[in-house]
C-alpha cells in the first residue's frame, strides 16, 4: 500500500510541475510570439482551463497521499523534511487556489469581453504566480531528494 500511495503522491507531483514547466517555457512564450492577443489568450485561456482541472485532482492526490503516508508515523515523528516538503506544498496549494479563483476568472471574463489588456494582465498575473509556484515546486522536489538524503 505504500508503494501505491508513493506512486500516487508523485504521479501528482510530475504532473503538476511538468505541466508548469510546458506551460511556462513552452506553451505561452511561442503563443506569444506566433499569435496576436485575439487568438493567443482565448487558447491560452482553454488550456489553462484543462490543466487547471487536472492540478486540482494533483493536488488532492498529492495532499491525500502524503498524509496518508504521513499520518501513521505522527506529525511529531515525521521527518523535518516532510514538514518543510508539507509546508511548501501548503504555500503552492494556496497560490494555485488564488490563481484558479481570482486570477483564471479574469482572463476568462477579459477573453469573452474581447478586453484584451484586462485579458493580458490576467495572463500576466498568472504567468508570475506560476512561475512562484514552479520555484516552490523545484525546491520542494530538491528537499524530497537531496536534503532528505543528507
Amino acid at each position: 500500500m505504500n508503494s501505491v500511495l508513493h506512486f500516487l503522491h508523485l504521479a501528482g507531483v510530475i504532473i503538476w510541475i511538468g505541466g508548469m514547466v510546458f506551460a511556462h517555457f513552452c506553451l505561452r512564450p511561442e503563443a506569444a510570439t506566433q499569435l496576436m492577443p485575439p487568438q493567443r489568450l482565448p487558447l491560452l485561456a482553454a488550456v489553462l482551463g484543462r490543466f487547471f482541472a487536472l492540478v486540482t485532482v494533483s493536488i488532492a492526490i498529492i495532499l491525500m497521499s502524503g498524509l496518508a503516508i504521513m499520518l501513521p508515523i505522527g506529525m511529531a515523528n515525521a521527518p523535518p523534511h516532510w514538514h518543510v516538503m508539507l509546508t511548501l506544498g501548503l504555500l503552492m496549494t494556496l497560490i494555485f487556489a488564488i490563481i484558479v479563483l481570482y486570477h483564471f476568472p479574469r482572463l476568462k471574463a477579459g477573453v469573452a469581453n474581447q478586453n484584451w489588456p484586462a485579458a493580458g494582465a490576467a495572463m500576466n498575473s498568472i504567468r508570475k504566480l506560476v512561475a512562484t509556484n514552479l520555484t516552490l515546486g523545484i525546491a520542494t522536489t530538491a528537499v524530497a531528494t537531496i536534503v532528505s538524503r543528507l
